[in-house]
């Protein structure tokens, strides 16, 4: 039976990722967000202010779940929001993130990570559950 490793969310405003979107432009996108992440939400026309808010909440939710929040070399390009086959959100962590992922792994068990994503202007939200599994 799978156990609890870490949880975290995170609620966002999309006006003020608007607001960053509008002041930094590409100097905000690339210091933030994986090419994935990029591509997906420029095709979101009407709602990319509101797409790239919920991907910045999955960072911030990311970070609470593995304990670390921005610190001990872990950094918001480590966690990319990707979609599943069946188009279910989780997150693909690199760098300090994935270290500190297998920091936190038990042994004999793998962890999943599992991502909500959801948005009401103006707010977007995230919620990440890490959990174990034994092999």
């Amino acid at each position: 039976m799978p156990h609890v490793v870490g949880l975290g969310s995170d609620l966002c405003n999309i006006e003020r990722i608007q607001s960053s979107l509008d002041r930094f432009g590409a100097r905000f996108i690339n210091r933030v967000f994986t090419e994935i992440e990029i591509a997906r939400s420029e095709r979101r026309v009407l709602t990319r202010a509101a797409s790239y808010a919920k991907r910045f909440a999955a960072k911030e939710a990311c970070s609470k779940a593995l304990g670390t929040g921005f610190r001990r070399g872990v950094f918001m390009r480590d966690m990319g929001v990707i979609n599943l086959p069946s188009g279910q959100p989780t997150l693909a962590l690199t760098g300090g993130a994935a270290l500190r992922l297998a920091e936190i792994t038990p042994d004999g068990h793998t962890l999943d990570i599992h991502l909500t994503l959801t948005d009401d202007h103006p707010w977007a939200q995230a919620m990440v559950l890490i959990t174990a599994r034994a092999l």
